[in-house]
């Protein structure tokens, strides 16, 4: 959620200042890529891999933990921070070096560092678990209570109910559980955004040079669809069986600043796959200060311009501030490391879990597919229309592996077929390309294989896995309720959820 915010009111006038602020911002990063400021302008970067996970709490019996502020305290770790709901914490990865088998020592740490926080959070009688969407999740936990003490977390709730000027709604209608089963539909109304915070992900990072921002951008988006459908994780919600990958439509309607007037305007959300393909990192930052108001305007008397003419290089905390609150599936970052500027893409339409293994093999797959068609001679962007792409992504979080995904050169595949025949052998290219080993690449993504070929995801898995404890006689209670227990358990040990058994 970016830096903390001290609670406070807000005028007018700290409205204007600070799209003041951002507007230089803006105009900053335009300078500095005219003037080579960047650290890795006129070479390749080194790859470096880096990640965040967030991460649900359970107690003993699968419920929701809200009790993140004590499991913290435990672990006593500083890679590890709150997040929205006091059900959720994060774990970021400091980035390390993609090249060589590093990527495997990468595994090791994580895996690592997930066992020791584990272990601290079981003496307080609560358990991590890596899942897109914890099943066990009702609508009673989404009660403005229970949003975590940060008060930057409130203040960003209050914010966007001021904006919105009304209650958020929940409403999404489900893929059938089973052929003999009708399309579920969840309807509920909240006073607060902690429907977010149901929406737990794999945040991936990959610094690029200026010149080759767009370039990553647009595969980025390209990949998105494919991403969610062969890695969904999150098909339940509030007790019902939703799309493959619900965070997709939860985040965008928890987040909502508008009411039903402005979205008939067109006005356009803050969770936002975008327009168009861009040419420049400039494009980005440009449409969050011409389309998306303030919601949380803290300024600095700092100028950004005056630090650029003093020959510094600007932190530009009001143009990172305003970014961090417009939620775009493939975000751009701009850092401060050292003194020395960098751009980055966050990719975030990836779930949590559901093992250590099936993450790394999520993000070997992106980085490697990315790299590989922006290394193409013919950009798949310019082959495909913005709308396909964003198409893509309502499909792939819909329907999984039953997905119509458009490609070009092949029409309308399968997300499976893709990835077989097209994608993983571009991320075999991509990988190389970056200096990955060969053992690195068998390891993830022969996962990514055997998941297309079983076509089963961790949310493919849920939804068996339920659908069998019901047609057993559970009740849909218990059969989530048994599906995580199982779930947790598979998770420990370990292996892809393409092998994961059906109980």
């Amino acid at each position: 959620m970016g830096e903390d915010v001290s609670r406070q009111q807000f005028t007018g006038a700290d409205r204007v200042r600070f799209r003041s602020q951002v507007s230089r911002g803006t105009e900053a990063i335009a300078r500095m890529l005219v003037e080579g400021l960047f650290t890795d302008h006129g070479r390749p970067p080194e790859p470096l891999l880096g990640m965040e996970v967030e991460l649900n709490l359970i107690d003993a019996a699968g419920n929701p933990a809200m009790a993140n502020a004590a499991v913290l305290d435990v672990i006593a770790d500083p890679d590890y921070q709150t997040e929205l709901g006091q059900f959720n914490v994060e774990i970021n990865v400091a980035p390390r070096p993609f090249v060589g088998a590093d990527t495997i020592g990468l595994e090791q740490a994580l895996r690592g560092s997930l066992n020791r926080a584990e272990a601290a959070a079981a003496t307080t009688g609560n358990h991590l678990v890596m899942i897109g969407m914890l099943p066990t999740l009702r609508d009673e936990h989404f009660r403005h209570h229970w949003i975590s003490a940060n008060p930057r977390y409130d203040l960003l709730n209050e914010q966007i109910f001021a904006a919105r000027g009304e209650d958020l709604e929940l409403d999404i209608t489900g893929v059938e559980l089973a052929d003999d089963r009708d399309r579920e539909h969840l309807q509920i109304t909240t006073d607060s955004i902690l429907p977010e915070a149901a929406c737990t992900s794999l945040q991936l990072h990959l610094r690029v040079a200026p010149e080759d921002f767009a370039a990553h951008w647009n595969a980025a988006q390209a990949v998105s669809g494919v991403q969610v459908a062969i890695a969904g994780n999150s098909p339940f919600l509030a007790g019902k069986a939703l799309w493959h990958e619900t965070r997709i439509p939860v985040f965008e309607q928890a987040t909502d600043t508008r009411p039903l007037e402005l979205k008939n305007q067109g006005v356009r959300p803050r969770v936002w796959f975008g327009e168009r393909w861009i040419n420049t990192i400039f494009d980005l930052f440009e449409e969050n200060t011409r389309y998306f108001p303030a919601l949380l305007p803290v300024s600095t008397d700092v100028d950004p311009l005056a630090v650029l003419d003093a020959g510094g290089i600007p932190e530009l905390d009001e143009l990172r501030l305003h970014n961090g609150t417009v939620y775009r599936w493939n975000r751009p970052v701009y850092d401060v490391v050292d003194g020395r500027a960098h751009l980055r893409v966050e990719n975030r339409v990836l779930p949590a879990g559901p093992t250590v293994i099936d993450i790394m093999a999520n993000a070997a797959f992106y980085y490697g597919v990315v790299r590989g068609l922006v290394e193409s001679e013919q950009p798949v962007w310019s082959q495909m229309s913005f709308d396909a792409a964003r198409e893509n992504l309502a499909a792939g979080a819909h329907w999984g592996m039953r997905a119509q995904l458009y490609w070009p050169d092949i029409g309308w595949v399968r997300p499976d077929e893709l990835t077989l025949r097209k994608l993983l052998p571009i991320a075999e290219r991509g990988l190389t390309s970056f200096g990955v080993s060969e053992k690195t690449r068998r390891r993830y993504l022969e996962v990514i294989r055997g998941r297309c070929l079983t076509q089963q995801t961790g949310s493919v898995w849920q939804r068996r896995a339920v659908a069998a404890r019901e047609r057993a006689g559970d009740s849909r209670a218990q059969a989530l309720h048994g599906m995580l227990t199982d779930y947790t358990v598979l998770m420990h040990e370990g292996e892809p959820v393409h092998t994961w058994p059906v109980p």
